[in-house]
């Protein structure tokens, strides 16, 4: 494994959930940390988290970070993004794009601008920092981004639909009532984009790889959209095991990770960091991406 210490890495989506997890993470690798997202203050959203408590956290345990407040949806302000991390710390080695945005409802119902909203940040932003970082990476010969993918790309099985064939439980999966599309198309993209990026880059010293987790993970976002119970629903997945993933992902040598799109336990338990895993990518019973296994 690569050793992350000095490694200049760039977090989207850190003010909270995932993203603060993987923050905080890196920095007790001993990696520079630039911790991006809107919130820059505590109270400035309604779900708690922020960069400053994110960075606070990470300094506090010893660790080095910065926060960079940037709306990661507009192509503009991506640009002034990795200007202002490359004036701090310089070319980025390692970057995870981990921001997503949802809403949960159905197509009939879906507004356009939220469609185009969750698509720029769902799918485009990876796709602009990752063509922004890239030309340094490529000048190093090295360099890892790690996208992070979602149980949603899943989607709801083979039709068709109703019984007869196929998935003939669809009608007991919430999927049946919508909300999950858009989201859920958008992250199978992003599988898709992974393996193509990093077919692109082999050559080049990069590794390209992308993680979900294994079952949903409570967070400020996930217990607002009832995805779990609450924090401590037992039946979810606590965020240091995407963390952990995370950091794995972006630490193993190219040749033996580049293009893999996995889960959290699944790869934890595959390089031996835990023993007991369960649910995505572990559990036979149940569905994984098409992308997690060409």
């Amino acid at each position: 494994m690569k050793d992350l210490r000095d490694k200049i890495v760039l977090v989207t989506g850190a003010s909270r959930g995932i993203g603060q997890y993987i923050s905080q993470e890196f920095a007790s690798r001993s990696s520079k940390v630039i911790c991006v997202a809107r919130t820059m203050s505590d109270g400035e959203h309604p779900l708690e988290g922020s960069l400053q408590s994110t960075v606070e956290n990470i300094r506090s345990s010893g660790g080095e970070a910065t926060a960079l407040s940037a709306n990661i949806s507009d192509f503009e302000q991506c640009e002034q993004l990795i200007e202002n991390a490359k004036k701090i710390y310089g070319p980025i080695d390692i970057l995870v794009n981990n921001a997503a945005l949802t809403y949960f409802v159905p197509i009939k119902d879906y507004v356009l601008k939220r469609w185009l909203k969750s698509w720029e940040v769902n799918l485009h932003a990876p796709f602009y920092l990752s063509h922004l970082v890239l030309g340094d990476m490529i000048a190093k010969n090295s360099g890892s981004i790690v996208n992070i993918s979602s149980a949603a790309a899943v989607g709801p099985g083979s039709g068709p639909y109703g019984g007869g064939g196929g998935n003939e439980d669809i009608q007991n999966k919430p999927t049946r009532q919508g909300g999950g599309t858009c989201y859920g198309a958008q992250k199978a993209a992003l599988e898709r984009f992974t393996q193509g990026l990093a077919e692109e880059v082999y050559d080049n010293g990069i590794s390209v790889t992308c993680v979900s987790p294994s079952l949903v993970v409570p967070t400020p976002g996930t217990v607002f959209h009832n995805l779990v119970t609450g924090f401590d629903d037992p039946k979810g997945e606590q965020p240091e095991l995407m963390a952990k993933a995370t950091v794995l992902l972006a630490s193993l040598e190219k040749e033996k990770i580049s293009g893999r799109v996995t889960y959290s336990q699944e790869i934890l338990k595959e390089y031996g960091m835990i023993d007991d895993a369960r649910g995505r990518g572990v559990d036979p019973n149940i569905p994984v991406s098409g992308y997690s296994r060409v």
